[in-house]
């Protein structure tokens, strides 16, 4: 069976699409459509993941501006 054949609302969700569902979470405005189609499609693990590193992610980034904003305001 060619990817082609395969029905797309059965097809495993693509890394933009697990992205997209993740930060779409974090700021809370995930549509109902994309939260049914990542119960159904994707994989709790995978949001885990992409959860974990994208909170890391932002606490790093914010620690790093806060850092800046104090070595920029002691000068």
């Amino acid at each position: 069976m060619s990817n082609q054949d395969k029905d797309p609302d059965q097809s495993p969700l693509t890394l933009r699409e697990m992205l997209q569902s993740v930060l779409a979470a974090a700021l809370g405005v995930q549509s109902g459509k994309n939260r049914s189609r990542d119960f159904s499609r994707g994989k709790p693990s995978h949001f885990i993941l992409l959860g974990v590193l994208f909170t890391a992610l932002f606490v790093i980034v914010l620690l790093v501006t806060v850092k800046l904003i104090l070595h920029l305001a002691t000068r």
